[in-house]
């Protein structure tokens, strides 16, 4: 039977980035995964960075059993309880003047979302992400997405770059060889300023990139950009799909750099893995969109059985203190992992925030230069030995893991993943070396 499993994957299925992991998973619990064939795997990235509170968490179970038999869809035109309740609590917890919020289903949507809105509010076009960006795959988001998937889908228009500013590899440094973040963030602005038709719209950026490699603008930066966006009229998005609501370690990951976003999107973890996300915005920003106009009107917007897993979200997030935890927890990932570095040459850099991590795997620390084969040989190992890592599948970059496990693992999980993560870089560096 499994092998006509994997037949009628092969005949039947498309396709639509990376590989499939050759295993046919049943069900799952907790962080943990569990295979037909009878294999516990820990989840190192909470399925696709979503499942913030593990598996089947009962409260959300508990939700979507009484939600699916009450009320699960509406006309799009029609409001329910839940759909309101969630977005009064979503304004609740962001900073002021953050109060309009518009809930939709994937990351990609409500970035399409906020980019029409954008434009639409500004009368211009333009805009502007980072080099290492990702924000999804539909029309206006794949345009701002510039790490994958931009090769052979024919023009996009107004997208413009900005070089990721990556203090593991910066191409900008002060005299002491040290990232030079402001030289670079000038200098890439003189570039848009020479590029740009006078129609900058938004800059839309993830406050830390995790496809791009898990990386995290210093301190500051985040404030300066919002400068640069000021200074041209241009609104400032931010894409918190994977850092949102407590993963970090703060409720929401611009927090630490004491700037507040024009408008900024969420998904992945608003669901803890089901199809839910949100644009929230300013109420002078939704008025002048709701005058030109503004038009989203889609099959799932407002739909109030993912606003009911949204709210019991919160609920879960508030009443566990999981922003405290994810600082905690994210001390003893860090910890082990820095531990790790130490122990094997092949890891170049650890980084990240809270409860998402980044490791680089490099084939030399002085050159740093990477290595896909030896990042999906560690990743096949991991899994063999009982660990599902996150690696980037991208050329070039599939050196570097994103390590995402629940908000609600024990530091007896996060122990036992660093320890099967550094048992396969152990074994298969010690090949690749010899």
């Amino acid at each position: 039977m499994t092998s006509d499993f994997w037949s009628d994957v092969d005949h039947h299925l498309v396709r639509y980035g990376g590989t499939f992991t050759r295993e046919i998973i049943e069900r799952a619990e907790g962080s943990f995964l569990y295979t037909e064939g009878g294999r516990k795997v820990l989840d190192f990235t909470s399925g696709q960075m979503s499942a913030i509170l593990g598996h089947s968490h009962p409260d959300i179970v508990a939700t979507v059993r009484r939600q699916i038999g009450m009320l699960d869809h509406l006309f799009s035109g029609m409001l329910s309880r839940p759909v309101v309740e969630l977005a009064r609590r979503l304004a609740e917890s962001l900073p002021a003047p953050l109060t309009k919020t518009l809930l939709l289903t994937t990351g990609a949507e409500s970035n399409e979302a906020a980019l029409r809105m954008a434009k639409l509010v500004t009368g211009k076009h333009e805009i502007v992400s980072f080099a290492g960006s990702w924000h999804g795959m539909t029309a206006g988001a794949a345009g701002a997405t510039y790490s994958a998937g931009r090769s052979g889908y024919g023009p996009t228009v107004g997208q413009l770059a900005i070089p990721t500013p990556n203090s593991y590899r910066p191409d900008f440094v002060t005299a002491d060889g040290t990232f030079d973040w402001q030289k670079q963030l000038d200098w890439s602005f003189a570039l848009i300023d020479a590029q740009s038709v006078g129609s900058l719209a938004a800059c839309l950026v993830e406050p830390i990139l995790s496809s791009g490699g898990v990386i995290e603008p210093p301190v500051g930066y985040l404030a300066a950009l919002k400068r640069k966006c000021e200074e041209r009229g241009m609104l400032l998005i931010l894409d918190e799909a994977q850092t949102g609501l407590c993963r970090t370690g703060t409720w929401y990951a611009f927090e630490r750099d004491g700037v507040v976003p024009d408008i900024i999107t969420l998904s992945k973890t608003l669901g803890a893995g089901l199809p839910l996300a949100a644009v929230v915005t300013t109420a002078a920003i939704e008025e002048e969109a709701h005058r030109r106009g503004f038009l989203f009107y889609t099959t799932h917007v407002s739909d109030p059985l993912v606003a009911a897993v949204g709210n019991t979200v919160l609920d879960v997030l508030e009443r566990e203190q999981l922003d405290e935890r994810a600082r905690k927890l994210g001390a003893v990932l860090r910890d082990g992992l820095l531990a790790v570095q130490e122990r094997h040459v092949v890891v170049g850099d650890v980084r990240g925030r809270g409860l998402l991590q980044g490791v680089e795997l490099v084939m030399d620390r002085d050159t740093k230069a990477g290595s896909d084969e030896l990042g999906a040989l560690v990743t096949a190992r991991c899994l063999e030995l009982g660990l599902h890592m996150n690696v980037v599948q991208l050329p070039g970059m599939g050196g570097t893991f994103r390590i995402a496990p629940p908000l609600t693992s024990t530091e007896e999980e996060i122990a036992l993943g660093v320890e099967i993560l550094d048992q396969a870089i152990g074994e298969v560096a010690a090949k690749l070396l010899r």
